[in-house]
Order: structure tokens, then C-alpha cells, then sequence
């Protein structure tokens, strides 16, 4: 690369940089958490505590059947009403917005703000919850394609976290990153260019927290309660859909362009 090249390049990346800068909304005093982490997150908590608390047990379950992400809809579909065609379309993504108990959520909250925070920073409160809606799609996708017919529901956001770590994974360890060798203690700490994904995945650093992510999920789900008369379980494959989906949908909407090797 000539001299020329360089320096249009660095100034198309430095240019890329503010306007990305400009996108991100300002941050609300609260737990210095990104605005859209707290509503979704205060969203989670409110539909978690009417089910609780509110609903009487036959409204709870029939928020679940509309709601909760049920394989056997889709085993059934041909016989299933309007309503229920609906359900297992919207069901994608709902799904995420129900839990199993009061440890599931806060899990998944404790999470959230951890990788969903520096992914909303990065990406905008838009781009953002695309993403994650987007994420929790293919968490459902993976688990409808091994639980194919199965009776019980899947609920919780983990599909979509864990799509929210394997993009945060992209850039947290940069040089310059929230979590590099070198970092910075601001804004820019989120705008650092991405490393590809061969080298992601080479990184050690990464590989450890991919798997203290599952170990701790198998942990917390193990101990979760009952949903609707069903055994709980830990839904893996929806986990991994989740996270293949977010390492595959991060260059389409990261507003940064990404660093290239040499």
C-alpha cells in the first residue's frame, strides 16, 4: 500500500469513526448503563413480575402459549388456528421477553449489561435491537432444528445475549478497546475497528470467555424451576443459534468498518 493509499485510508476510518460517534445516544446518569439497556432490560422485569405476581396461574399460561417459543406449533401447523399461526410467528422473538424465574432473569440481565452494553454503544439503540431480535430468530431457528415436535416451551433472552457476546467478543480486546491491553476510558473505547473473525476466533482471551459463558449457563439453568408443568433444561442449541447468528450479522451492522489484515 503506497503512502497515499495509507492516508486515505486512515482518513476514511478516522471520518467512519465520528459519524459513528455522532449515531450513539447520549447516556442516561443511571447505573451508567445505555438507555436502551435499561428500558429493555426494566421491559424484561415488568412482564417478569406481572406474570408473578399479577396473572393468575391460567392467564400466565395462556401468556406462555401465545408467547413462550413452542416446537410443536410448527410440527402442528396445518392445524393450528389464526391465533395460533400468529403466535408462532411473533413467537421468534417474544420468547425473549419471558423467563422461567426470578434467577433466569437476572442472569440474563447481569449479562445483558455486561456484552449488551458495549454492543448498544457501539451500535445505537436501532441497530441494536435489531440485532438482537435478529439473534434471538436464529437461537430459535437452532433449537427448532433438534426439538422439532417437542411439547415443551423455550423462553428467556439468552439467544439474544448470547449474540450480544459474540459481536462485543469482535472488538472488546482490540487495541485501544474497552478490554484491551491498551484501552481507553471513554467513548472512543467502542469505536475501535473490529478484528476479522479468523482472528477472533484464534484469540485466546475470547475462547475463555466463550467458555465460561456455557458453564455458567449450564450452572444457573440446571437450577432454574418448572415452566407450564415442564421440566426446565438449558436450551444449548438455542444459546449457539444465538451466537452464530451474532457472529455472522456483525459486519452487516456494525457501523465501523472493520480492520483488514496485512
Amino acid at each position: 500500500m503506497s503512502i497515499y493509499q495509507f492516508d486515505k485510508e486512515r482518513a476514511r476510518r478516522e471520518q467512519a469513526r465520528k459519524d459513528a460517534e455522532r449515531e450513539q445516544p447520549s447516556e442516561p446518569p443511571i447505573f451508567n448503563l445505555p438507555t436502551v439497556i435499561v428500558w429493555l432490560g426494566g421491559v424484561m422485569v415488568a412482564i417478569h413480575l406481572l406474570r408473578s405476581l399479577v396473572l393468575p396461574g391460567g392467564w400466565d399460561n395462556l401468556v406462555l402459549y401465545l408467547f413462550a417459543f413452542w416446537p410443536v406449533k410448527y410440527a402442528a401447523f396445518s392445524s393450528l388456528t389464526p391465533v395460533e399461526v400468529a403466535s408462532s410467528i411473533w413467537g421468534f422473538v417474544s420468547y425473549g421477553f419471558l423467563h422461567g424465574s426470578a434467577m433466569h432473569i437476572i442472569f440474563n440481565l447481569l449479562w445483558m449489561a455486561i456484552f449488551g452494553t458495549a454492543v448498544a454503544r457501539r451500535f445505537g439503540a436501532g441497530r441494536f435491537l435489531v440485532f438482537s431480535a435478529l439473534c434471538a430468530v436464529g437461537g430459535a431457528l437452532a433449537h427448532l432444528a433438534t426439538n422439532w415436535g417437542d411439547t415443551a416451551p423455550m423462553v428467556g433472552a439468552s439467544a439474544a445475549i448470547s449474540g450480544q457476546m459474540a459481536a462485543a467478543l469482535r472488538f472488546v480486546f482490540e487495541l485501544g478497546g474497552p478490554l484491551g491491553a491498551f484501552r481507553s476510558s471513554d467513548r472512543r473505547a467502542y469505536l475501535v475497528p473490529a478484528q476479522p473473525l479468523s482472528e477472533c476466533l484464534r484469540n485466546q482471551q475470547v475462547l475463555v470467555f466463550v467458555g465460561v459463558w456455557f458453564g455458567l449457563n449450564l450452572l444457573f439453568g440446571l437450577m432454574s424451576g418448572p415452566l407450564a408443568g415442564q421440566p426446565a433444561s438449558v436450551a444449548w442449541q438455542a444459546h449457539i443459534g444465538g451466537f452464530v447468528a451474532g457472529l455472522a450479522l456483525f459486519p452487516f451492522l456494525d457501523p465501523v468498518p472493520q480492520r483488514r489484515l496485512h
